[in-house]
């Protein structure tokens, strides 16, 4: 009988890992103390696993503080992970025409369970910006990126993400609840676009549609988003809305997904 991978794992390397996954948006640095109430380690281990990872480059200690954050060969290895990603590649000259074309942030995103994880971004020449949020893991039903994804998952793959992650209000137009939410994927997935109306912040909205590949999946998706005074619905619904929906078309021919004419 053969045995499962996880027969194989080597704790050491294990325990390594779980270090470098403790660090997140919001907690950048973590000193010894945290990360072994944390990781539930003692304070030796952490201290020694933390030594092999900064001799590597993994992570770097604060000088001053004594903390530890994420080292550049973090960043070194995600960006060769990155580089090699289809998506991402074949996305990156659509995603930098679609922030030329409509003078606004655009972004390329993946889902991650509930979450949505913006993995590009060509940014815009506008001075007045929002945060870009690359890198991070968003509420997906609170995005338009995310929507544009979840609107086509069954509902049982719907009813298990909700169940590992409740969706939550994070302003006062975030949708939420069962039927509510049913009615917004729906209608994302008869339009094929997604909109985002101040639902994750107060004052951002956004718009986005999604990334097919050669075997007709949702991978991804692609969209705009920027401050509200710059994008009234009637901008994202009449002079954006076709744009984002010929790049995410556009991406999914570069993925070999074939596109019958209109």
């Amino acid at each position: 009988m053969k045995k499962a991978k996880s027969d194989y794992l080597i704790q050491s390397v294990s325990r390594a890992l779980d270090i470098l996954e403790a660090f997140s948006i919001g907690q950048e640095a973590l000193g010894v103390t945290d990360l072994s109430r944390k990781l539930k380690l003692h304070k030796n281990n952490v201290f020694r696993l933390l030594a092999t990872l900064e001799t590597r480059g993994y992570v770097e200690q604060d000088s001053e503080s004594g903390t530890y954050r994420l080292g550049m060969k973090t960043f070194e290895v995600a960006s060769v992970f990155l580089h090699h990603l289809g998506l991402v590649k074949q996305a990156r000259p659509v995603l930098e025409q679609l922030a030329r074309e409509t003078e606004e942030a655009a972004y390329l995103g993946v889902l991650d369970g509930p979450a949505v994880v913006c993995v590009d971004v060509a940014e815009t020449s506008q001075s007045v910006r929002v945060v870009s949020h690359l890198g991070r893991r968003l509420p997906g039903h609170a995005t338009a990126l995310g929507k544009a994804q979840l609107a086509f998952r069954t509902q049982g793959e719907l009813d298990q993400l909700w169940k590992a992650e409740e969706p939550l209000a994070l302003t006062g137009r975030t949708v939420v609840g069962p039927s509510r939410l049913a009615e917004e994927l729906a209608r994302v997935a008869a339009q094929d676009l997604a909109l985002e109306d101040e639902e994750l912040e107060a004052g951002v909205r956004g718009l986005a549609a999604p990334v097919r590949d050669y075997a007709k999946r949702v991978i991804g998706a692609i969209g705009v988003r920027g401050p509200a005074f710059r994008l009234p619905l009637d901008r994202l619904e009449g002079d954006l809305a076709p744009r984002v929906r010929v790049a995410a078309r556009e991406v999914s021919r570069r993925l070999g997904y074939a596109i019958l004419p209109a």
